[in-house]
């Protein structure tokens, strides 16, 4: 499909609530939004989907071409997307389905649109089979953000409770197993690895800055902050090289940089949350805009 073509289907689907005319009318049709592997830039494109087993499935089939879609090589470099579906827009996590799964969920795939067989049967590469995983929120989150503390609260619960799971993929891991872990496990640690950065970017561009002038009683314990933040960062560093592969060929090596970088989080998030959550509560989330002055 040509650039303008999709451009058109995309407005078409927002203007209307997910509901589009001409060769996708009557179809199931999301639209996927990744991140470019070389221009960092939001790339968007309409594609159909199934669901089977409970899951949301997308196939990167190019419509048979010999060469994986654009879209597929970015979300194996930047796992997180947003998926809009319908009138709903949320993110996920996409994480293409290895092995004996893949067969699986590519044959009822097959059983609802047919013509992915087709697909198939025009090239010889084998048709990626993406799962678009939807987070749950784990417990614990606030039921409601109405401060700064809260949303930071929100923000720590989510990472921990992504950094367990991982640590649970990573205990399961073996090289080579029928599982197929390899592609899932990397897909997940790099998730939690963009969700880290996201939040610590953000702190020390924004919240640490603006708490500094606010509280200044409280410079020694943000410059502390910062430190551990480039500290984590490095570990992360390393973390994502040793995913730099599809197969992760060391699961020890693995594990252990998990568990090293887990205690350091873990006493991270416990001390910020200690320092900060008092000033942070005060601080209205999201912000309140000043009200407009008169001529």
């Amino acid at each position: 499909m040509s650039m303008s073509f999709n451009l058109n289907v995309i407005e078409e689907f927002r203007a209307n609530g997910g509901r589009v005319g001409g060769p996708f009318e009557g179809g199931d049709l999301l639209l996927l939004t990744t991140t470019g592997v070389r221009s960092g830039r939001p790339h968007t494109v309409p594609l159909g989907f199934v669901r089977a087993e409970g899951l949301l499935l997308v196939v990167a089939s190019a419509a048979g071409a010999p060469e994986h879609p654009q879209w597929y090589r970015n979300l194996l470099a930047h796992p997180v997307v947003r998926v809009e579906l319908g009138t709903e827009t949320f993110d996920a996590v996409a994480v293409p389905a290895e092995d004996d799964r893949r067969k699986r969920l590519f044959e009822a795939v097959v059983r609802t649109a047919p013509g992915y067989g087709d697909y198939q049967s025009h090239t010889e590469r084998e048709l990626p089979v993406v799962v678009l995983e939807r987070p749950e929120p784990p417990p614990g989150l606030p039921s409601e953000v109405h401060s700064l503390a809260d949303k930071l609260l929100e923000t720590h619960t989510w990472l921990r409770a992504q950094l367990r799971h991982v640590r649970a993929e990573a205990r399961a891991h073996v090289p080579g197993r029928p599982a197929g872990l390899g592609l899932q496990l990397r897909q997940h640690c790099l998730a939690f690895c963009a969700g880290l950065t996201h939040h610590h970017t953000g702190e020390d561009s924004a919240i640490f800055p603006a708490l500094a002038r606010s509280h200044p009683e409280l410079a020694g314990v943000l410059e502390r902050l910062g430190e551990q933040h480039r500290a984590i960062a490095r570990i992360k560093e390393e973390l994502v090289a040793l995913l730099a592969g599809i197969e992760i060929s060391d699961p020890d090596r693995l594990r252990a940089e998990l568990d090293r970088m887990s205690e350091e989080l873990e006493a991270h998030l416990d001390q910020e949350e200690a320092e900060l959550l008092p000033a942070l509560a005060g601080i209205p989330f999201p912000p309140v805009r000043p009200a407009p002055t008169g001529p």
